[in-house]
């Protein structure tokens, strides 16, 4: 293998399919980034198993890539991300110089470092399974802000580390929740599509960080053991979660008896304000409502109190109670109008927090004194 290309190209190609290396992973291939050079382009992989995302260079005017002999190689990431960097020249070249011993030279500099057999990196198919569903970028950065935090970090039911994705009739139901709490986002697509799969919530967050730049349109591809997310010259590649999702429905209350309208803002810093002050490692925050006034408090024995008279408008019978400062901040950072809605049926009955004129996401939280898991 033996090629030219212009050191930035090569760099923020490195750099993206980085994001899929586990660089403390006890196989030593996937701690490597796989380069081929290829019919005038250059494949550049990265994997843990889980996530693997594909970067293509194909030759043009502006990135001087010049391919004098196809191969591949396999570099331990935090090798070959540092050398490509450092080196002092617009363009790098990269040469197999004897077995995997690889050379990177610039203008002055000159690094050779050992790669890896790439017959050891794992065999993964890239191939699309079938027509995608295609939507903007910016809308499903948006599915995944709105859904994806709910998802549980405990392993202990796995499907529930995921957020389920369903397609049927046109109607896209995104749903995240860990049994505490829960996000639903309703989408409607004019498509003739119909699955129902649950894609990990590190992979859409690795989504939207590596791939979700513009306002441009992604191809979302899937089966019944992957899903893929195209733009142009790159793929991320994702394993899907094994297990039914439960059925979430029926935990959203159909009607309510009270309702608090506040400005989505001074909810959030009035319990910011109050996060320090924490009972068994949490913030638990308590409400009380009535016509005349809607106070918001936080109380602990060993720390102290707070007391906050909030501007909220609200409807109903004298109500109290109490729930997860953090899980009612995550819940409303989650959403987009300037005022929101937040319905309740009792005290000891879950809630839901919604946008003043949009009722496509609901988000949910379970009281802190029923705090018993609803799945």
């Amino acid at each position: 293998m033996n090629f030219n290309i212009n050191k930035n190209e090569l760099s923020n190609a490195l750099s993206i399919v980085s994001h899929a290396v586990f660089s403390n992973s006890p196989q030593a291939s996937l701690r490597g980034i796989k380069i081929e050079a290829k019919n005038d382009s250059l494949i550049i992989t990265g994997s843990d198993s889980d996530i693997s995302i594909q970067k293509t260079i194909q030759k043009n005017e502006d990135n001087n890539l010049n391919i004098t002999e196809e191969g591949s190689i396999l570099i331990d990431s935090k090798y070959v991300l540092d050398i490509v960097k450092k080196i002092d020249s617009e363009n790098v070249q990269v040469e197999i110089i004897d077995g995997s011993l690889t050379r990177f030279s610039g203008a002055s500099a000159v690094f050779k470092i050992n790669g890896m057999n790439v017959y050891d990196y794992p065999k993964i198919d890239f191939s699309l399974p079938e027509e995608p569903i295609v939507m903007k970028q910016s809308e499903l950065a948006s599915i995944i802000e709105e859904t994806a935090f709910a998802a549980s970090l405990k392993e202990t039911r796995p499907v529930l580390t995921g957020v389920n994705f369903k397609l049927n009739e046109n109607e896209l139901v995104i749903t995240a929740t860990d049994s505490y709490r829960l996000a639903k986002k309703v989408l409607h697509l004019e498509t003739s599509h119909s699955f129902n799969i649950t894609i990990p919530s590190k992979s859409l967050n690795e989504v939207k960080t590596t791939m979700l730049t513009s306002n441009d349109t992604i191809s979302i591809y899937q089966n019944n053991k992957k899903v893929q997310f195209v733009i142009d010259d790159m793929i991320l590649q994702s394993r899907l979660l094994d297990g039914g999702y439960p059925e979430t429905d029926r935990l959203i209350p159909s009607s309510f008896s009270y309702t608090l309208k506040m400005n989505r803002q001074d909810l959030i810093k009035a319990i910011d304000r109050t996060t320090f002050i924490k009972n068994d490692n949490m913030t638990i925050n308590k409400l009380q409502c009535s016509v005349d006034e809607v106070v918001i408090t936080n109380k602990s024995q060993e720390i102290g109190e707070s007391r906050e008279v909030l501007n909220a408008e609200w409807t109903g019978d004298p109500l109290n109670i109490s729930f997860s400062g953090n899980y009612v901040m995550d819940a409303a950072k989650a959403l987009k109008d300037d005022e929101i809605i937040i319905e309740f049926t009792g005290e000891m009955k879950p809630f839901i927090l919604k946008n003043l004129d949009d009722d496509s996401v609901i988000q949910l939280v379970l009281p802190v004194r029923t705090y018993n898991r609803f799945l």
